[in-house]
């Protein structure tokens, strides 16, 4: 019986003003660490150690070389110390709230900041820290307060007025959003972002007609611009003009006959219209444009694709109009990937499928998504070769898909050619990085364990065990080869059993993880446990028609033997032999067991 299975993989401006999730992010959500402390000296108020003693400029200064080297305890003496001499130093407060941030105590980081940013108004790092952890506590009123205050000593930072918009969203508070828009204006002059923002704003608070003020103001700044008319077009006809709304879209064609934008718009107001046959040849008009981007048509089929599937699912129209696109643009791969997808969706013939992910392929053979799919199309088949060919070909165009060595090494495997097999994991795990998958990592260095130890190299086997455990600590099947494999060489019985249980544990019916843990406990002679164990095995082991497999009989007659069980033992190993056994060793066993 194998001790593993083999795997087989089956693979606008209203937006800015989405405010809770966002504030922390714009401020600066992380803790500061020591390397804030070390870089931010303009922290140190110079005035204020001017006007200290000099006992004071020795004893906080030796505090910050506390604090640097890690001596915490010390350095917190020390700041007691420097306040003691003056309680109004500010950057005592500040430092000592950088500790507090260190060790993730925001409250009393809080109250230091909150007093250095009270003691001196006027420093930039302060206020904006603090205001930084108001919004880290969500209490966005104070925040308002303190970007208020920095702001009106530098009206150049107008990206602390888009955070005031931001944070006065949260209060709902769209009179002071618009004024600090109009702020934002002042001090940048007019924009097209600033009116849309603005345009969201009076949307916000449902005043539709100053909405459409500020869409009409950017529509008359561009008047040759079609895609702005278009957009002012869709507002209308979700406000119920229509009419305007048409009005609008003939202009944008006036001005560019083959706008997608203009185009897709009029189509979706014809569709709305029950004009289905207006709709379907605008839409045409934009599928069989060379002109057209790849991702309007993908959207505009799938679009397609969800309206024959409400209407009955009827697939030739729908593949008559995949046709048509692509012999517009017949290198549109996008499109023809799209095309193999949906008739995979239908269950087309698998040829047919296949053929069209070909297709792909023939067109740009570093296609991934076609090129896996076809692999995965073709596993079932058990098309090794095949396999082996896209798989080899896949590695060479894209050499950081982990996946395409993963796909031939295991090709490899079930065609016994184990030492490709070998080669190609191994160039596989070359290309792992911090982005990689955890589970196709772990699962590349569990069939190196399989093959390394089949080829009676246990120590590196071992060792491929134990990476893969270390990207993935729950792999049962590595588990449970790992441990199976200590349990042959008679090594490390304790980690095996470990590793055993945990596989019984999280599969209490798995015959293959049954008969590991018996057998376990078996080699630790610890017998009557063995024995329980072995007979859950034998009524879970229905891989097979013929029952329990020769291996999990032998070694329940084995543990029945150990336990005095002699005759049930010899019945055992005969019916191993039976299923396949070794006959000649175990005809010695039952001999000696009757004697």
């Amino acid at each position: 019986m194998k001790r593993y299975k083999n795997p087989i993989i089956a693979l606008g401006a209203a937006a800015v003003l989405a405010v809770a999730p966002s504030l922390a992010t714009v401020a600066g959500s992380a803790p500061a660490r020591r390397t804030a402390i070390v870089n931010d000296t303009s922290a140190v108020s110079t005035d204020s150690l001017l006007a200290a003693t000099p006992l004071f400029d020795r004893l906080f200064l030796a505090a910050v070389n506390d604090q640097l080297a890690g001596n915490d305890s010390m350095a917190m003496a020390r700041y007691d110390s420097c306040l003691a001499i003056n309680p109004d130093a500010a950057e005592v407060y500040y430092r000592q709230a950088l500790f507090y941030e260190d060790i993730d105590n925001d409250s009393l980081s809080a109250q230091s900041l909150e007093r250095a940013a009270q003691l001196q108004p006027g420093n930039d790092t302060y206020q904006e820290k603090v205001a930084a952890s108001y919004i880290q506590k969500r209490d966005y009123k104070s925040a308002i307060k303190a970007y208020e205050s920095l702001y009106a000593h530098h009206h150049e930072r107008t990206d602390v007025l888009e955070l005031l918009v931001r944070l006065y969203g949260t209060q709902n508070d769209y009179a002071n959003m618009l004024h600090t828009a109009d702020r934002m204006e002042q001090e940048d002059g007019e924009s097209d972002e600033l009116t849309f923002l603005k345009m969201n704003i009076y949307e916000m608070r449902h005043d539709k007609k100053n909405a459409l003020r500020m869409l009409k103001h950017v529509c008359d700044r561009h008047p040759y611009e079609p895609n702005y008319k278009v957009m002012l077009g869709n507002w209308l006809r979700n406000n119920d003009d229509k009419k305007e709304a048409l009005t609008q879209y003939e202009a944008a064609l006036k001005l560019d006959a083959d706008n997608e934008y203009a185009l897709s718009s009029l189509s979706d107001y014809y569709r709305a219209e029950g004009k289905t046959d207006a709709a379907d040849m605008l839409r045409d008009k934009i599928l069989f444009s060379p002109k057209t981007a790849d991702k309007t048509k993908a959207s505009l089929l799938q679009n397609a694709i969800r309206e024959s599937e409400k209407a009955g699912g009827d697939s030739l129209p729908v593949l008559r109009l995949f046709d048509n696109t692509i012999k517009a643009s017949p290198k549109s791969v996008d499109i023809i990937n799209l095309k193999a997808m949906y008739m995979k969706l239908k269950n087309m013939p698998e040829d047919s499928v296949n053929a069209t992910f070909e297709h792909v392929i023939a067109i740009e053979p570093e296609n991934v998504t076609a090129r896996v799919n076809l692999i995965q199309n073709l596993w079932p088949a058990k098309k090794w070769d095949k396999v082996i060919k896209l798989s080899r070909e896949g590695t060479q165009y894209s050499p950081e898909e982990m996946a395409f060595y993963y796909f031939l090494g295991i090709a490899y495997f079930q065609t016994d050619r184990e030492d490709d097999a070998l080669d190609a994991l191994k160039r596989g795990v070359s290309e792992i990085n911090e982005k990689s998958d955890p589970d196709i990592v772990s699962d590349f260095y569990a069939m190196m364990g399989d093959i390394l130890y089949k080829k009676n190299r246990p120590e590196e086997a071992f060792a491929a065990y134990d990476s893969c455990l270390q990207w993935k600590d729950n792999n049962l099947m590595a588990l449970n080869n790992y441990a199976y494999y200590l349990s042959e060489k008679r090594i490390n019985l304790k980690k095996a059993e470990t590793m055993s249980a945990r596989t019984i544990k999280a599969e209490p019916t798995n015959a293959t993880y049954l008969d590991t843990y018996a057998w376990i406990l078996f080699l630790e002679k610890r017998h009557e446990e063995a024995k329980a164990y072995i007979d859950r095995a034998l009524e879970n082991d229905t891989d097979s028609t013929e029952g329990p497999s020769a291996v999990v009989i032998e070694h329940a007659g084995d543990i029945y033997n150990a336990c005095g069980d002699h005759k049930h033992a010899a019945e055992l190993w005969q019916k191993a032999i039976d299923a396949g056994g070794n006959k000649e060793a175990l005809e010695r066993k039952i001999k000696k067991s009757l004697q």
